[in-house]
């Protein structure tokens, strides 16, 4: 497939479908194709996840919210009925909670409860059901104190195994990055690799990451291959202005607490590693290789069996902070990879970037230049059922007013790969998403496609808090196979594709 430059029309087939239910509105308001929900004096950062919390038969969001950065938050996070838009219940929290949750059943009642964390060493297990706080891992403090005691941001946690055979399976979750030390200073906190005991919140394991350095990173923790006694964790240090490495270690080694023996997998001397790698087979040898992006604009791809690179790429005068995507995009049974890249420097960045990868060569066979400011990751299903699958993204786009004021707009748009085409999913509509995935899927089980995604809603300011919208499309597209990739981090929430 050649390198395909922008191609961009509007499907009036799909996009009446989207726009039935896309009508502005301050509360929840259903229609038969969906609703949309506005949430006021809050933000997000984080990406829905979905599961039947009321035992209705459809599928309710659980999403994390924020408003600035040190400020309580009343509603935190919370979760919503996925049939109506209202809220089903919240959580307080002392700081932005822009994690991703994980879900299992702690309290073993057959509704998963929700994990999720943020800043301020917010980590938080909650009850699926009523919303009800099962245990909080500093329950007390305001978001300042965390930092005296040595605890930092909590990112995405994944869910292992039992480990203290208590019949709950525990969590694996990084911690580190001081908001307050300054953006080029290299004296910072070292980033670690914790276990968490699943049904109290308690720590189980804790260890150091073996160069010294901070960590971002939401880690990622598989069996490589069927025949693998232990589990491989992937973690990354480094930061947008810090070097840093991406490594593999092990879960014996970090029950151990001690991880110095980690192979490095790849190095980055002035920018680290931040996005949240995938597991894929690009060889077809039986194993999961790895696939990162590094904060300096490239994608690398490493064998799972024995770390070789497989291959590496990216482009010039960009940066990287969202993850990426799998799919079959080509003619050949070799996953492929869909992200986003921003030109620039942080904290100067602005075009984005669009670039699918041939798994197999890691030749960029798709490249493409739509919207700004986009570091959520796309997901992939196949749109128009011909056998191919597709990457929907979110796009953020400008509109100057009188050569003075600016306008965020936002809309979702599909890329078809095998066409090498863009269309328009939604209408532009006012505001501006930085960071948050759709989540895509069947949520009511009619055999239909939903997506569900958010955006803030104040068009003048990227990084503004005070509102944010939360849309159900129900689109006329039969879901003919199981989605694969519908969400951050993968269907699984887990950084694997399957």
């Amino acid at each position: 497939m050649k390198i395909k430059k922008r191609s961009f029309y509007l499907i009036q087939s799909i996009v009446l479908t989207a726009i039935s239910c896309f009508q502005p509105t301050a509360v929840a308001a259903q229609t038969s194709k969906g609703w949309e929900v506005e949430f006021h004096n809050i933000g997000t950062h984080s990406s829905p996840r979905a599961a039947d919390l009321n035992n209705d038969g459809i599928k309710d969001l659980i999403i994390g919210c924020s408003k600035k950065e040190f400020q309580q938050n009343d509603t935190a996070v919370m979760a919503v009925d996925g049939a109506t838009g209202k809220i089903l219940w919240k959580v307080a929290a002392r700081d932005q909670m822009y994690g991703s949750a994980a879900l299992l059943d702690i309290n073993q009642d057959s509704i998963p409860d929700v994990v999720i964390g943020g800043r301020a060493a917010e980590l938080q297990a909650i009850n699926g059901k009523d919303g009800k706080v099962i245990w909080a891992f500093l329950p007390k403090g305001n978001s300042m104190e965390p930092r005296k005691k040595g605890w930092f941001n909590f990112y995405n946690p994944q869910v292992i195994p039992d480990q203290n055979q208590d019949g709950v399976e525990d969590i694996l979750v990084s911690n580190g990055g001081d908001i307050l030390v300054a953006p080029y200073d290299p004296k910072r906190p070292t980033g670690n690799l914790l276990v968490i005991n699943g049904s109290n919140g308690k720590l189980l394991a804790m260890a150091k990451v073996p160069d010294g350095k901070e960590t971002y990173m939401s880690v990622v923790i598989a069996k490589l291959s069927k025949d693998d006694k232990d589990y491989t964790i992937v973690f990354g240090t480094g930061g947008e202005t810090i070097g840093g490495h991406l490594y593999r270690t092990t879960l014996k080694d970090v029950m151990k607490q001690d991880i110095s023996g980690a192979k490095m997998l790849a190095s980055s001397k002035n920018k680290g590693f931040i996005a949240p790698p995938v597991l894929c087979d690009l060889n077809l040898d039986g194993y999961l290789d790895i696939v990162a992006n590094a904060v300096e604009g490239n994608t690398i791809a490493i064998d799972g069996k024995n770390n070789n690179i497989l291959w590496k790429n990216g482009i010039k005068n960009a940066e990287a902070y969202g993850s990426l995507a799998v799919g079959y995009f080509n003619h050949d049974s070799i996953p492929d990879l869909f992200t986003t890249f921003t030109e620039g420097m942080w904290p100067n960045l602005q075009n984005s970037k669009q670039i699918m990868y041939d798994g197999r060569t890691g030749k960029i066979s798709f490249l493409d230049s739509l919207g700004v400011l986009q570091t959520s990751s796309p997901v992939i299903a196949d749109f128009n059922n011909d056998g191919y699958d597709d990457g929907l993204v979110c796009i953020n786009f400008i509109v100057m007013q009188k050569e003075i004021f600016r306008t965020y707009y936002n809309m979702l748009a599909i890329y078809d790969f095998h066409k090498e085409s863009t269309y328009q999913l939604t209408a532009e509509t006012h505001g501006i998403n930085l960071s948050s995935t759709p989540w895509i899927g069947d949520l009511d089980n009619d055999g239909k496609l939903d997506i569900v995604y958010c955006y803030l809603t104040d068009a003048r300011s990227e990084t503004s808090m005070n509102g944010f919208k939360m849309v159900r499309l129900s689109l006329d597209i039969d879901v003919k196979k199981a989605i694969k990739w519908g969400a951050y981090m993968g269907s699984g929430y887990d950084g694997i594709f399957r």
